[in-house]
């Protein structure tokens, strides 16, 4: 699939995720969501990251957008990692990588390269940070200052 860019329609989805739920984007018409795609769970800087956004959580809330997570693994590895780190992020399921594939964030050898997508209450694609290299990943902060754009 062609390289998404800021403007376009997000692609849809639907997966499984913690808390014994099912995850849609159309969901999050009309309210907007931040979505985390990363290459998996208990990997060290995936722990950083999501640490971090649980460390934030206050400034997550306060940016008016859910956050979700998404990556190869199952539910039951999310709800593992959720419970060991105490994350507050809802973690999904991709395992056949779609959804990954849709959104043009696998790498060579189908590994999940980290980024953020943020998704307007349109269902538009209005930020888009896709790391080439997982060493890094955007801090609450790159979080406020590209939904403040996005408003």
């Amino acid at each position: 699939m062609a390289k998404l860019r800021v403007g376009d329609e997000a692609p849809a989805f639907e997966l499984p995720g913690s808390g014994e739920r099912t995850y849609a984007l159309r969901d999050y018409a009309g309210k907007g969501v931040i979505l985390a795609f990363y290459p998996g769970d208990f990997t060290s800087v995936c722990t950083k990251q999501f640490c971090s956004y649980r460390d934030a959580g206050d400034k997550i809330e306060g940016l008016g957008m859910e956050m979700l997570g998404i990556s190869p693994q199952s539910v039951d590895s999310h709800e593992r990692f959720i419970n060991e780190m105490s994350l507050n992020v809802p973690l999904l399921a991709d395992e056949d990588k779609s959804v990954a594939g849709a959104y043009g964030v696998l790498g060579p050898g189908g590994f999940v390269r980290r980024a953020i997508f943020i998704v307007d209450g349109d269902l538009k694609i209005q930020h888009r940070d896709v790391k080439l290299l997982g060493a890094s990943y955007e801090s609450i902060d790159d979080l406020e200052q590209a939904v403040a754009g996005v408003r």
